[in-house]
């Protein structure tokens, strides 16, 4: 009993980054169950981005539908540790609603950029993650934590941009990863969290 409240007591903490969580592991188990995620057709059956279906055939909700499909368990694993952490805090200090459009448009946003630079140097990619997502969440709170002097909850600015260094520097050292959806998401992310964010004013005692 008392697990299940602890339970019930962590997902009120943020129950839109945790649903958003949950939504990405039960799609890869059902893409799993159906098929196999070294399969790029039926990735692109369950909704994954590719150039061609988005940029001739305006198959637009994919931009949305990718950010939810995984090529891999380890590639899964990575991006929801990150988004555990950083969505968590973002969410408490955004809000539930903001912090959903946050996530959903900055993921989005950073898929359709990809797609406008896949165009631009005509190759066709089928791409997938929630890797555009989790940048833009990165990006939020480092706007966030800069508005609050460097600092809220366990986060520091410094640890925020070591975070996004490292990841993006991961990117670019390794074959296969969608770079441009990673620095689109983090840009993104900030600039809706400028306008997303309102710092809470504290009450003046008197």
């Amino acid at each position: 009993m008392k697990d299940f409240k602890r339970a019930i007591a962590f997902w009120k903490q943020a129950p839109v980054n945790h649903t958003i969580i949950i939504l990405n592991i039960l799609a890869f188990v059902l893409v799993e169950l159906t098929g196999s995620w070294e399969d790029t057709s039926h990735m692109l059956q369950w909704g994954a981005a590719g150039t061609l279906e988005i940029g001739q055939s305006h198959e637009y909700y994919r931009l949305f539908t990718a950010m939810f499909l995984h090529f891999g368990i380890q590639h899964l694993g990575n991006n929801m540790l990150v988004l555990l952490f950083t969505g968590d805090c973002l969410e408490r200090n955004l809000g539930r609603v903001q912090y959903g459009l946050l996530y959903l448009l900055g993921g989005a946003g950073a898929n359709l950029l990809s797609v406008f630079r896949e165009i631009q140097e005509n190759e066709y990619i089928v791409s997938a993650g929630a890797s555009g997502g989790v940048f833009a969440v990165i990006g939020g709170l480092l706007y966030v934590v800069i508005r609050n002097k460097g600092h809220i909850e366990n986060f520091t600015s410094r640890q925020l941009l070591i975070l996004a260094f490292l990841s993006l520097y991961h990117g670019i050292t390794s074959s296969g990863i969608n770079n441009t959806a990673h620095f689109g998401g983090l840009v993104l992310g900030f600039l809706f969290g400028v306008l997303l964010y309102h710092k809470r004013k504290e009450r003046i005692r008197r």
